[in-house]
């Protein structure tokens, strides 16, 4: 028996509804229905959502939640996007580079998780 890979990637933020409305309006992603403690968004292959910190998880009092998780995220034109978010001031970690998954560089959501994207498919 073994495991295929990831199906389905959650992270646990400090405001939910300011953590949805970054990823909608800086990735285009779109929210569909979930549970009331989450926003969950349309993506393939795997589904993405944000929600609400879980009490005793570890996560729920620390500062910065997102240190030490990697997050990548295919887009068909990552330095359009990487320049869309640099003019709106978020916070770029690794500024794009070409690399063997194409156009990459990393940015920082409002809970600091460092999320790279790439435009090589």
């Amino acid at each position: 028996m073994s495991v295929t890979g990831p199906d389905f990637i959650s992270l646990q933020v400090r405001d939910l509804e300011r953590s949805a409305e970054f990823y909608e309006q800086h990735l285009g992603l779109t929210r569909q229905p979930g549970p009331p403690h989450a926003v969950v968004f349309a993506t393939t292959p795997i589904a993405f959502a944000v929600r609400e910190r879980v009490p005793g998880s570890g996560v729920a009092d620390a500062p910065e939640p997102g240190v030490g998780v990697a997050v990548w995220f295919h887009a068909p034109d990552a330095q359009a996007i990487h320049d869309e978010l640099s003019a709106a001031g978020v916070r770029i970690v690794d500024a794009p580079v070409d690399g063997p998954f194409g156009r990459t560089f990393t940015f920082e959501d409002p809970d600091g998780y460092r999320i790279t994207l790439h435009d090589r498919a």
